[in-house]
């Protein structure tokens, strides 16, 4: 389990990192058209990054939950993912 705790840390920083760099190349351009670029991309990264922090942390726990709670996790995935591209 701790493997995939490490692992979970370690995409949220990558992540961040991602984000703030996305920060200063749209200060850096100071152009409406590349910020939405950016912008776009980001949102692309960003349930990507969700994914496979969530998948980390199933695989760590998928000996100490049963199938229902594993499938009522990834229902509940699915619907944060739905709600935030829709």
């Amino acid at each position: 389990m701790l493997h995939s705790v490490l692992v979970m840390g370690i995409l949220r920083i990558v992540s961040g990192l991602i984000e703030l760099t996305a920060a200063i190349l749209i200060l850096l351009f100071n152009d409406l058209r590349s910020a939405m670029l950016i912008n776009a991309i980001l949102a692309i990264v960003g349930p990507i990054i969700l994914i496979v922090t969530m998948s980390a942390g199933l695989i760590g726990l998928a000996g100490d939950l049963s199938i229902g709670k594993i499938l009522l996790i990834v229902i509940g995935v699915a619907f944060i993912l739905a709600g935030t591209l829709s």
